[in-house]
């Protein structure tokens, strides 16, 4: 059973052993409480600073960020947020793409308020110790640009999944993409992941079959991050992330289709 997206249990049992990350804002942090022994990495502290919202904040920027944050290679992070895992799961792309074993990034399922229900919250500071972080390229890389999804617009083995909602689907979305909201996956109730069953079925009807390349896209790269993240904990291997996505689509003068 793959162990990408874990549940509250799952850190339960390895509190001190991994390297919890809260990307929540700080005055969230510290002003309503963490997990026992979390760091603050707030979202806005790893995109991109040149305006463009949700893109990747580079390597070296990336690198200084973890480093401050007592963070290495060598850890066995867990992310979490408030919102359903989202904004924690672009974090942990992010670290995916600048080298971070995958097998070392892991997803609560849930989100702090899930947490904080069952399980016991700290308004503690934790100690850091600065560290260098190395960013390293991976030898397979789930990035691509605008001219590969191009090209699967009209391969039958490909699939291009818009992750937004609906509306912003039909207002426009790249040719011959499927829309697949990311929320439709989450549960609000327990705020984690939907069963596999119901999950596998979703996927099923909007033609998101592990036998298929599929392509992800959204329009600044974070709400792909969710669907990307649950999609490999499912076992999906063939998956393109186009970090461009809309935006980057759209800027370059590339058709779009609406409703």
């Amino acid at each position: 059973m793959s162990d990408i997206v874990v549940p509250a249990s799952w850190v339960v049992d390895r509190l001190g052993d991994v390297q919890i990350v809260d990307v929540r804002d700080a005055w969230e942090f510290d002003g309503i409480g963490h997990l026992p022994g979390a760091i603050n990495v707030p979202f806005d502290s790893f995109r991109a600073a040149d305006g463009d919202d949700g893109m990747l904040p580079g390597a070296d920027s990336f690198a200084d960020l973890l480093g401050e944050a007592g963070l290495s290679v060598s850890d066995d992070i867990v992310a979490y947020d408030d919102h359903h895992g989202v904004f924690a799961a672009r974090f942990l792309v992010t670290a995916e793409l600048y080298g971070h074993s995958v097998e070392r990034l892991h997803l609560l399922d849930g989100d702090f308020s899930a947490w904080q229900r069952d399980h016991e919250t700290t308004s503690e500071a934790t100690a850091v110790e600065p560290t260098t972080y190395e960013i390293s390229s991976p030898e397979d890389t789930p990035l691509v640009d605008a001219d590969p999804v191009s090209a699967a617009i009209d391969d039958p083995g490909a699939v291009i999944v818009d992750t937004r909602e609906d509306w912003e689907f039909d207002e426009g979305h790249i040719p011959g993409a499927v829309p697949l909201d990311w929320r439709e996956l989450v549960d609000d109730e327990t705020r984690g992941l939907k069963s596999r069953d119901a999950i596998r079925s979703i996927l099923s009807s909007a033609g998101v079959s592990p036998d298929k390349r599929v392509v992800l896209y959204c329009n600044t790269a974070r709400r792909i991050s969710h669907t990307y993240v649950v999609l490999r904990h499912l076992g999906y291997e063939n998956l393109a992330f186009y970090e461009g996505s809309l935006t980057e689509w759209e800027a370059e003068g590339r058709p779009v289709n609406s409703a």
